[in-house]
């Protein structure tokens, strides 16, 4: 198993030595178990070059059956520690910039303070990317704007937040008591990326009004920073708008637009008891959330 684990963290960082460096092997040793793997196998399962580490179309074509075979066998620990107890265990969650900055540091610090030796992983991702990561289990769970999911095992409505307007200090309308979307669509517009489907964007079609987009970027506090030195405006999360020194105008919307944040999980007979307790963990403290 810890062969079929070293192959796929190569196959993810491209590197045998990043690998390695993870893993806590040597890169000798990871090359060892590469080989070794290969010759049980009787097939060549990576091209090295200069360019970096590839599949062959040999290894592309057992790759989702060495991926499962992980998952298994992850699946496997995990009800071994349910047997035992939860005295450790590995969450890996899926989760959007806002949440890992707003919710998740006081979560993580109030679950570990009754379960110390539990780890977290958390991948940052959008609408469309957690929710696959679901299905293949590199993830969980993850949180999710529900407004724009396409599809899920299973969802939970955790809250609603609004969104704001972002302007830069200098805009005519950074002092207005709000911001109607017939005014952003005047200026260039940063779009950030949710998914397949922009909650701002969907906000301007319903208005009939068409933005003059400039601009799309996955991380929130990258448009900040770009509507600070005065490239454009935005609609981003008020979630996001916490804690931040940026010198941006942030005004309400008039009509207000929401998304509302939610939970997109495996099957419960398919989470492992670690993942299922800080579900359970999260919801009985959701009133302390921003």
């Amino acid at each position: 198993m810890h062969r079929y684990i070293a192959l796929k963290k190569i196959v993810e960082l491209g590197s045998f030595t990043k690998a390695a460096d993870v893993l806590g092997y040597t890169q000798p040793a990871m090359s060892q178990m590469i080989t070794s793997l290969e010759k049980e196998l009787s097939i060549k399962l990576l091209y090295r070059s200069r360019y970096g580490i590839r599949l062959t179309i040999e290894g592309e074509r057992l790759f989702p059956a060495i991926q499962n075979t992980i998952s298994q066998y992850q699946s496997m620990q995990e009800i071994a520690k349910e047997i035992r107890g939860l005295d450790s265990g590995t969450i890996r969650i899926g989760t959007l910039s806002s949440i890992s900055c707003h919710w998740l540091p006081q979560l993580i610090q109030a679950f570990q303070e009754k379960y110390p030796n539990v780890e977290f992983i958390l991948h940052q991702g959008d609408n469309n990317s957690i929710p696959e990561w679901i299905r293949t289990s590199e993830i969980d769970f993850g949180f999710v704007n529900l407004d724009v999911l396409l599809s899920a095992s299973e969802t939970r409505f955790i809250k609603e937040g609004e969104y704001r307007a972002v302007l830069p200090l200098c805009h005519p309308l950074a002092n207005a008591p709000y911001v109607t979307l017939e005014d952003l669509a005047k200026d260039p517009f940063l779009v950030i990326e949710e998914g397949s489907l922009s909650k701002p964007l969907e906000a301007f079609r319903q208005a009939g009004l068409e933005p003059s987009v400039r601009l799309r970027v996955h991380d929130d506090y990258s448009i900040l920073s770009m509507v600070e030195t005065g490239i454009g405006v935005s609609i981003l999360p008020e979630l996001v708008l916490r804690k931040t020194n940026y010198k941006v105008a942030i005004r309400p919307l008039h009509p207000v637009v929401t998304r509302k944040i939610g939970l997109v999980a495996k099957g419960n007979n398919e989470l492992p008891i670690a993942s299922k307790y800080f579900i359970d963990f999260l919801f009985a403290h959701i009133d302390e959330l921003p």
